[in-house]
């Protein structure tokens, strides 16, 4: 067991580093301000093919391990949590297409969400199925070589600046889960609107919208994997994002340490640094355990994607394969949860350490505090990762 970084992680490590500093930084507060990326940043970001780190070289990917997207998005998130969460929203967009598209598919819709000359979003969520998906409506009615979609979806991240959508919905409700399905929809196409944009208390970059769809066309060719394969899908491409929100998570927490750090060691009062009082100490000793643990979780929730979704050669039998698969699911909402709280826990800390100043807009961590309150929500709430990982420790015994 290496707990270091390996010299790939390092140099996606250093190009993402430096990317947040000379790109990301400069913007972070205007982000916030007007409510979304510029667009030359979506750009530069999509120019660097972030979201497609650990997809497939022969589609546009990098080929490179899900280890190496959590240290990029982490570095980012330092910058602006915004704009690692589209990161991450970009690739949950591409998931799908990854884990159950077929070759045709992937030619024409994956390759070029991979060389990000297009972006993906991912659409599940439904105003009356957050938590609980077996209460979605959005429907898709077979009708000769097409299906017809009926329905609305809610908080998609990436919905009004996407190309491509996957979209989840009932093909026979009866079935319950076993019958969702999920298909690919362009944008533009007929019957396809955009619902209002979301005002957000953080995470203000991200554009969230919802989508209806009244009586939209498409062809059979669009359905991913089969009739019924809709759930699997979505739940494999969630608990990706899970994982690569960890990382978001600890980039807010470690964000919060430093510059709790540097203003504690700048800040005088009663003649000295509030670094040299006790009480700042121990919250800076929190902040950094707690980021650390959380960190290490990511890593760890990371390697396990990677065992499963190939990354990673290995010789085993179904049976351990499956092993894998449910230690993942089972780590990836370990790290969610975990991450998000840490964050919030470190942005809270830095707000109190910045005292008076951090309830203003002119300082860092109040931005930080509002962007991690987003992750304990954002999907999954703390309280469903807390469900799973109770179930599989029940499951156990």
């Amino acid at each position: 067991m290496d707990f270091e970084l390996g010299e790939r992680e390092k140099a996606f490590q250093k190009i993402a580093g430096e990317f947040a500093r000379e790109e990301v930084i400069p913007l972070a507060s205007e982000i916030d301000r007007i409510g979304k990326i510029p667009r030359g940043l979506i750009e530069k970001v999509l120019d660097m093919r972030f979201p497609s780190i650990p997809l497939p070289r022969r589609y546009g990917g990098a080929s490179a391990p899900m280890m190496s997207f959590a240290v990029t998005v982490e570095e980012i998130a330092k910058a602006s949590p915004s704009v690692s969460f589209f990161i991450c929203a970009a690739l949950g967009g591409m998931f799908p297409l990854h884990f159950a598209g077929s070759e045709e598919q992937k030619a024409a819709f994956l390759k070029p969400l991979c060389e990000c000359r297009k972006i993906g979003a991912f659409a599940m969520t439904e105003p009356q199925a957050g938590s609980d998906p077996l209460s979605m409506q959005t429907t898709a009615v077979k009708e000769g070589s097409e299906y017809v979609l009926n329905g609305e979806k809610s908080f998609i991240t990436n919905a009004a600046l996407a190309d491509i959508y996957t979209v989840i919905a009932y093909t026979d409700k009866s079935k319950r889960h076993r019958g969702m399905s999920a298909f690919i929809v362009e944008k533009g196409t007929k019957g396809m609107k955009f619902t209002r944009m979301l005002d957000l208390l953080g995470m203000r970059g991200c554009i969230v919208t919802g989508i209806r769809f009244e009586n939209c066309v498409i062809p059979e060719e669009n359905l991913i994997g089969s009739e019924g394969d809709g759930f699997k899908i979505a739940m494999e491409t969630v608990n990706v994002e899970r994982v690569a929100l960890s990382g978001v998570g600890v980039g807010i927490a470690q964000a919060c340490l430093e510059i709790s750090r540097e203003y504690a060691k700048r800040r005088e009062q009663f003649s000295q640094p509030i670094a040299e009082f006790e009480a700042i100490q121990f919250m800076l000793a929190d902040i950094a355990t707690e980021t650390e643990a959380a960190r290490l979780l990511s890593y760890r929730a990371a390697s396990l994607a990677d065992e499963v979704f190939g990354y990673t050669e290995a010789d085993e039998g179904e049976a351990e394969h499956e092993r894998k698969r449910r230690a993942f699911r089972k780590y990836a909402a370990i790290s969610k949860l975990f991450s998000s709280e840490v964050a919030m826990n470190a942005a809270s800390r830095a707000l109190q350490i910045h005292g008076g100043l951090g309830c203003t807009k002119e300082c860092m961590a109040e931005r930080l505090f509002r962007d991690a309150r987003i992750l304990s929500i954002a999907v999954g709430t703390s309280e469903i990762q807390r469900i799973s990982i109770a179930r599989d420790v029940l499951r156990q015994m």
